[in-house]
């Protein structure tokens, strides 16, 4: 793993996430978090759903180690690009005929007219879907020239389209705004996948993509074994992958049968608990999984376990300080980015409730991205996809019997319980040999420490800021 991909995607997710922030900030004074709101984050939940799907690593986790592996490179990446364009673009055709229903679907709590409303919107934002599947298959290709600049960068340019049609649509009528957002979702696919192929290019990929096409009709049965096997163990990757993704999915399912608001709720805090596991979790897991995989490929475990553990420590302290960080001054983290105009004392202290809540399973979902991309460089797409059944399965008996107690609260606290299930499931199959291997107690007890004298450090800050603001 080297230290300067790690500093490169950290760079490039957090000079996205304060756009991003400056996008909620916009959207909130906005729209505030009401019916408006509610409409545009169901509207965005599905094509958002897929980003995060195919552009979080799930997809390169699955594609790379298949890829890496074939012996016709070329003519293996034009096939599984061709294949999925033409699903993905047959997806996005159906969604826009049938728009109405599937928004019944994805959101069952909404009435009639806010149905009718938010369908449009569906349709609209959904063929972000086939931009964002090409940008991430170039990135994927750009990883394994060990190139994470471009992916990492790109991803804020969706955010600076979206605010610039927060921009243009101020003083509008609110329905009138989402109109604007909505292409301006599709504006940033644009530019996401511009900056791609321009960099493809500069890699000669375009060129190895060409030949790929060219020769794709003559020797296409040279890789059709080779994709057999990827496609046996595609669907179990990805869905072994995005259980995080899913389970927000039905968090905007159930919580539009609570009162108005409460989707947004969870969507400002689930953003706010995105960020450190972004920032420090996805990222050394994108900058690590290439040289894990090849090391693997090479049969040489004990250097993938050195490359683990150095993972392990670093994920481990950083998500640590995030967590207890994040925890104590969740109010005032809200206060301070959303609370104005639209948006009003109540909502943040709904929404900081809701993020203590997710923030409490940072440490398992974050330390099980870095644990499960051992299971993906093994091509075990079966058993993370078995570990993703059953911490699904957690997320709705807890969700289930919290959501109407509780309300948005019940639903965050359901995603933080499935975390610890799928977290211990993957320790167990890692294997408790190879888990004694990363440990190290001198680095525990200096951890320990640490997090005492933080915890002490936030605490008297807080008591400071929390009379300085006075909330």
């Amino acid at each position: 793993m080297k230290i300067r991909s790690v500093f490169t995607n950290s760079g490039g997710i957090l000079l996205s996430r304060i756009f991003g922030f400056v996008r909620d900030l916009m959207m909130a004074s906005i729209l505030g978090a009401n019916l408006y709101s509610d409409i545009f984050f169901v509207a965005f939940k599905l094509p958002n759903l897929f980003r995060r799907i195919f552009g979080e690593g799930a997809f390169a986790q699955s594609f790379l180690p298949s890829f890496i592996a074939s012996r016709y490179k070329t003519i293996f990446a034009a096939r599984i690009l061709l294949i999925f364009l033409g699903i993905i673009t047959l997806l996005a055709l159906f969604v826009d005929l049938f728009a109405a229903p599937i928004t019944r679907i994805i959101a069952p709590g909404f009435d009639a007219q806010a149905a009718a409303t938010a369908a449009r919107f569906v349709a609209i934002q959904f063929w972000y879907l086939p931009l964002i599947f090409l940008v991430t298959f170039l990135g994927a290709l750009l990883q394994w020239r060990e190139h994470f600049a471009t992916t990492a960068f790109a991803t804020v340019l969706l955010n600076i389209a979206i605010i610039g049609g927060l921009l243009i649509s101020r003083g509008m009528p609110k329905e009138q705004i989402l109109v604007v957002l909505s292409w301006s979702v599709l504006a940033g696919g644009a530019l996401q996948l511009l900056a791609h192929l321009l960099m493809a290019r500069r890699f000669r990929l375009l060129r190895m993509l060409g030949i790929g096409f060219a020769s794709l009709g003559r020797h296409g049965r040279k890789v059709a074994e080779e994709s057999r096997r990827f496609f046996a163990n595609f669907f179990p990757a990805i869905w072994g992958n995005s259980t995080a993704q899913v389970m927000a999915f039905l968090d905007t399912w159930l919580a539009s049968f609570l009162v108005s608001g409460s989707i947004s709720y969870l969507y400002y805090a689930n953003r706010i608990f995105q960020l450190p596991l972004a920032l420090f979790a996805i990222a050394l897991s994108t900058a690590l999984f290439p040289s894990v995989a090849k090391l693997l490929r090479h049969h040489d475990e004990e250097g993938a376990l050195r490359e683990m553990k150095r993972g392990f420590w670093i994920l481990l302290t950083l998500l640590s300080l995030a967590t207890l960080g994040g925890i104590i001054f969740s109010t005032e983290i809200i206060w301070l980015l959303f609370e104005r105009g639209a948006f009003g004392r109540a909502d943040t202290l709904q929404t900081a409730d809701v993020l203590r809540m997710y923030l409490i399973g940072l440490l398992p979902f974050g330390l099980g991205k870095l644990f499960s991309l051992w299971l993906y460089s093994r091509h075990e797409q079966m058993q993370a996809a078995r570990i993703a059944t059953w911490s699904l399965g957690g997320y709705m008996l807890v969700a289930l019997a919290l959501f109407q107690p509780l309300g948005a609260m019940g639903l965050a606290l359901a995603s933080t319980a499935s975390g610890f299930v799928s977290f211990g499931l993957l320790l167990r199959s890692f294997g408790r040999e190879k888990l004694r291997r990363l440990w190290d107690p001198r680095r525990a007890l200096l951890l320990t420490g640490l997090l005492l004298g933080a915890a002490v450090l936030m605490a008297g800050i807080h008591r400071l800021f929390h009379g300085w603001i006075e909330i």
